[in-house]
């Protein structure tokens, strides 16, 4: 198996793994895919009340916890997909159309 930090736009098909298939875990930060958002969230730090419940849901990890306490997104790795706004129950994430 191919390790993907042996992999970059010079590597030939040959050296691709079967189907692109992905065999290590956690590679999301070694790629900036926040460009494919096409909604953006705002986070309101006033309606929150730091239940971190968004965080494990988000499957970009896009949400930072520093001390305890969640951040603003990380606008590198959200892709805008809606999840933390599903399930925060004090409704601290909005969504609005385009870039952050």
């Amino acid at each position: 198996m191919k390790k993907a930090e042996n992999i970059n736009e010079n590597s030939t098909w040959q050296e691709l793994t079967p189907g692109c298939e992905i065999y290590e875990p956690g590679t999301a930060f070694q790629f900036s895919t926040g460009e494919w958002r096409t909604a953006a969230p705002v986070w309101n730090p006033n309606k929150c009340k730091q239940c971190l419940m968004c965080t494990p849901y988000c499957p970009d990890s896009a949400i930072p916890v520093r001390d305890g306490k969640r951040q603003d997104f990380d606008f590198d790795h959200c892709k805008g997909c809606g999840v933390c706004a599903k399930v925060c129950p004090f409704k601290a994430i909005q969504f609005g159309k385009g870039d952050a």
